[in-house]
């Protein structure tokens, strides 16, 4: 096993320890970790960091995620906007 997994974000190839979230990855892939955007515009990162307060929501692979819940696999895509 791999100590460190392979991920692209947004289209950027992201190398986090293995067995870590995708907010984590969130955050070291730069930037304040933002996981979308509001309605009204302004940029929205994890703040729970336990999936209630919803924050976090992400594509991955295609399908709506909580990046606080969901843990990184080799070759995930995550994708931060629509």
């Amino acid at each position: 096993m791999s100590a460190h997994t392979l991920l692209h974000i947004d289209g950027h190839l992201v190398r986090v320890k293995t067995g870590s979230s995708v907010a984590a990855a969130l955050r070291v892939a730069g930037g304040m970790g933002v996981a979308r955007t509001s309605v009204t515009g302004q940029p929205r990162a994890p703040f729970c960091g336990m999936g209630v307060c919803q924050e976090c929501r992400v594509w991955v692979d295609g399908r709506r995620r909580l990046a606080c819940q969901t843990v990184c696999a080799e070759g995930m895509r995550v994708e931060t906007t629509e």
